[in-house]
Order: structure tokens, then sequence, then C-alpha cells
């Protein structure tokens, strides 16, 4: 019995499931049905946050313990853009870092549900939301600096021989910034979310073992266990608001070539 429960690995818990297939490279998902749920969960959230039936505008002018939840989300979004994006322009961005940091939250909260699923433990899944922000960056960078932009590359009071060095690897490291973000997000959440399932599979392992003492000790890594969840759902917190911070760092650096 022993043999057969190890057979579990815990990395089975990331693989992504077809539930519904399309065409032959096109299917629906655990992945998909997740970001559906997500998206949904967000919306009504949102929406019972906000709603007053007794006011036209949604909210109350004293508010309530909800929509008090709602405004620091709000203010919090407003302070993280007017802090790391030094433009008179940041105002623009405050819907995309409070889409964002919700998203990436709710995402990686929801991992910790069990018989859930983390979408940001794929790799594919962090490295195409990175590459698609710093698609969308570089557009912004061209549009407004056009061929200044360029200068990214070229740190201020640089010499000629010494342009030779920087600029390749400052393009180096400006190429590698989607690939470190997203690895920082994947690396993070599929470590923690492994250590829990190895932890959990091990007290298992001991109670199917039939033995009264090892049903006792079973208990050992169950009380291990609810602070690592703890700490677990402080990473999932920490990694959303890092992720959010470096994007605002870059729109800052896109604009004001930094």
């Amino acid at each position: 019995m022993i043999f057969n429960c190890f057979n579990y690995s815990p990395v089975e818990q990331f693989a992504i499931l077809p539930i519904f297939p399309l065409t032959y490279l096109l299917s629906v998902n655990n992945v998909t049905v997740l970001y559906f749920l997500i998206l949904v969960f967000l919306v009504i959230s949102l929406f019972l946050l906000s709603k007053n039936i007794k006011n036209a505008s949604g909210f109350f002018i004293i508010p309530s313990r909800y929509q008090i939840i709602l405004e620091q989300v709000i203010k919090g979004s407003i302070n993280l853009t007017r802090e790391n994006i030094n433009s008179q322009t940041s105002q623009y961005f405050f819907p995309l870092i409070s889409t964002l940091f919700l998203f990436l939250l709710t995402s990686n909260l929801f991992g910790l549900i069990p018989y859930s699923y983390t979408t940001t433990s794929h790799l594919i899944v962090t490295f195409s939301l990175s590459l698609y922000l710093f698609i969308g960056i570089n557009i912004i960078c061209f549009k407004k600096n056009k061929l200044e932009s360029f200068g990214l590359f070229l740190p201020n009071g640089t010499g000629t021989g010494l342009a030779f060095l920087l600029v390749p690897i400052e393009f180096i490291s400006y190429i590698f910034k989607p690939i470190s973000l997203s690895i920082r997000l994947f690396a993070n959440m599929m470590a923690g979310h492994t250590l829990l399932k190895v932890i959990a599979g091990f007290s298992w392992t001991l109670i199917s073992l039939g033995n009264i003492v090892f049903a006792i000790l079973h208990l050992v890594p169950v009380i291990i266990l609810i602070p690592l969840f703890f700490l677990e759902s402080a990473v999932a917190v920490i990694q959303s608001f890092v992720f959010t911070v470096l994007i605002c760092i870059y729109i800052n650096d896109a604009l004001n070539l930094h």
C-alpha cells in the first residue's frame, strides 16, 4: 500500500486536462474553465460590493463595510499607479493596473482552494501574460518617444567605446524582462503548491499504513501544513503585488526612458 501512495506525483495537480475538444489543436480544458470562473467571480464580487439600491450612483455617502473594501482596493491601485509611474498620464493606466492585480490575486488564491487549479503555476500562462504586456509597453514607448526609444539601450553619458559593450548587455537584459517576470511568478507558485502537496501526501501515507502509531504521527505534518498554508496565501498576495509593481516600473521606463 505504501508504494501505491507514492505513485501519485506532487506535480500531477498542475496537469492540463482537456474537457471539451473543439479541434485537433484547440480544446476547452481546466485552465479555460477556471479562467471563466475567475471572470464570473470578479464581475459578481465587484457588482455586489458596489451595489446600492437606495442610491442611483451605486454607492453610499457613508460607506458600508463592503464598500470600504472596494474603495480600499481602488485607492491602493491608484496609489500604486501614481507612485510607480511618474507621468501626467499615469491615471490612464489605472484600469490596466487594477485589473491585472485583481486577476493575478484571484488566480493565485483560487489555487489554494481544495480540488481547484493554479493557472499561474504554468510557465506558458505567465509568459504569455508577460509577453502580451511587454509588447503593449513597447508600443506605448515607440508611440510616445519615436526613435528616441532606442535610448533605453544606451545610458546617458556613455562614451563611444563603452557603448559597444553596454548596448548589447542592455538589449539582452531588456529582452529577458518578460522571461524573468514570468519565471518569478511561475516558480514561486509551483514551488509552494508542490510543498503543500508533498506534506499532505506524506500525512495521507501515514494514515494509509493502517497502524495506530502512524495514524497519530500523521498529525505532525498536518500541524506543519497549517502555517505553510497561510504562508502560501501570503506568497500569493505578494507575488501578485510584485508582478504588478514591475509592470508599473516598465511602463514608467517606457514613458520616461529611464
